[in-house]
């Protein structure tokens, strides 16, 4: 019995036989989002370090496997900025990432995601890739780059160093083969020993030392299910829906149109399965987002290999190092995360560039909107008042979703901004039907004033 679709494992296999930094430097990029807020959140006591590491690497595995492209594997951004900011427990982070693990098995066994796909417009999808990109840049600006000044907090972290991290970034565009995410990586693991092994952090940050995993089963309490599903798990299921199934599965189309693109209920089902599985082991709540995707992808990851990759290191490091690697990951310099965070941010706001173009999905013949397809497509044309009418929606969801930091809220004023330019065709629409039915407005109208 085959587990997984043969011709991803021959194209992960023909990948990184061909371009193996690429493959290795692309599954890095995620790790500007990745690592911050798994340190935070493992400094705050609500999740394990070692489980965190150990299911989200087995969960690397399988993605590239069954699906062949290089997909994210990141903390659920909504509950983690909840758990942070209120200081919640393991069981309360844990029953708000069951929660949603199992609202979106629901969605995909009932094909409610499938219908989302189908009624969200695309210029609404295009403009929540386009918002949470800029909101990634916003983010590292504000987070992790603003406690930087020319010399401090150490010689290792600072201006210089972000501006020698921008500058290499900017070369990667002219020279793609440079594995761009490896060197940062190794660089930034050089800086961060030295860090530790210096006297004014060496106490406070322990070096790593080996240590197997020992598995603790976790068993969210009455009040931990409530605080954590009504607090956190309820605001992060449109989040979920929308940028980490619905946007992930059209950026991977338009990113890697030479590769099957998963469908709508695949990632779905994947999202609920690493949630159900995993928190209850202390492991933070994971999701795919288009984010992380855009950002391995950035970094020259092209197949599911990149994350294979990956997957095998978490999972090595999970199981013999775990909680001791989080001295190492919290003196790793901010400057690099913050230039990797706005390097994933751009990458992903620059899929807006392609609304009105034959890449946007819902312009294309011969694919379906739930990913499945032959790949044939051919552009459908626009007016253009259409393309205006396009691009007014996208912006209203951008812009409403930056400045209220919410990507349910951008959506809901994107989906309000296309219902609006429908009402004038809706309207009409009625007229007719009650003409035709041998009833006019305006001898109704005349009838009703007489009355």
């Amino acid at each position: 019995m085959r587990i997984f679709h043969t011709s991803h494992t021959a194209y992960n296999v023909h990948t990184i036989r061909h371009q193996p930094l690429s493959e290795i430097s692309g599954a890095l990029g995620d790790l500007g989002t990745f690592l911050p807020i798994v340190i935070a959140l493992t400094v705050n006591k609500s999740i394990s370090l070692s489980s965190t590491l150990i299911f989200s690497g087995i969960f690397n595995i399988l993605t590239g496997l069954f699906f062949g492209i290089p997909l994210p594997v990141q903390p659920m951004k909504a509950i983690a900025a909840v758990a942070i900011a209120n200081g919640f427990s393991r069981g309360e982070i844990a029953a708000a990432g069951i929660f949603v693990g199992a609202c979106i098995f629901l969605f995909s066994v009932t094909g409610l995601l499938r219908w989302f796909a189908r009624a969200i417009p695309i210029p609404v999808v295009k403009g929540i890739q386009v918002g949470a990109g800029l909101s990634l840049v916003i983010s590292a600006a504000g987070k992790l780059l603003s406690s930087l000044s020319w010399t401090h907090p150490s010689w290792a972290d600072n201006y210089l160093w972000m501006i020698a991290a921008f500058l290499g970034l900017l070369a990667t565009n002219i020279y793609r083969q440079i594995p761009y995410g490896l060197l940062v990586l190794i660089l930034g693991l050089i800086f961060a020993f030295i860090l530790l092994l210096s006297p004014t952090h060496h106490k406070n940050s322990p070096l790593p030392s080996f240590g197997l995993w020992h598995p603790h089963f976790l068993l969210p309490n009455s009040r931990a299910w409530k605080t954590g599903i009504i607090n956190a798990g309820i605001g992060q299921i449109p989040l979920t829906t929308l940028n980490s199934i619905i946007a992930v599965v059209h950026l991977a189309g338009e990113l890697l149109p030479s590769v099957t693109t998963p469908s709508i209920t695949s990632i779905g089902l994947s999202v609920a399965a690493m949630n159900i599985l995993s928190c209850w082991f202390g492991a933070m709540p994971m999701c795919h987002g288009s984010g992380g995707l855009a950002a391995q992808y950035r970094f020259g990851a092209r197949s599911g290999a990149s994350v294979i990759f990956l997957g095998a290191t978490k999972l090595l490091l999970g199981i013999f190092f775990g909680n001791t690697l989080l001295g190492l990951l919290d003196r790793f310099p901010a400057a690099f995360l913050g230039v990797m965070v706005i390097a994933a941010g751009l990458e992903l706001a620059s899929v807006g560039e392609s609304l009105n173009t034959g890449r946007a999905w819902d312009l294309r013949g011969g694919v379906g909107a739930d990913g499945d397809g032959d790949g044939r497509w051919v552009e459908r044309s626009l007016s253009e008042s259409e393309r205006k009418e396009r691009w007014s929606v996208m912006l209203v969801t951008v812009g409403v979703l930056v400045a209220f930091k919410n990507d349910g809220i951008g959506f809901l004023a994107g989906i309000l901004c296309h219902w609006s330019y429908r009402l004038p065709v809706m309207v009409d629409a009625v007229r007719d039907k009650l003409r035709h039915g041998g009833i006019r407005l305006r001898d109704t109208a005349r009838a009703d004033s007489v009355a």
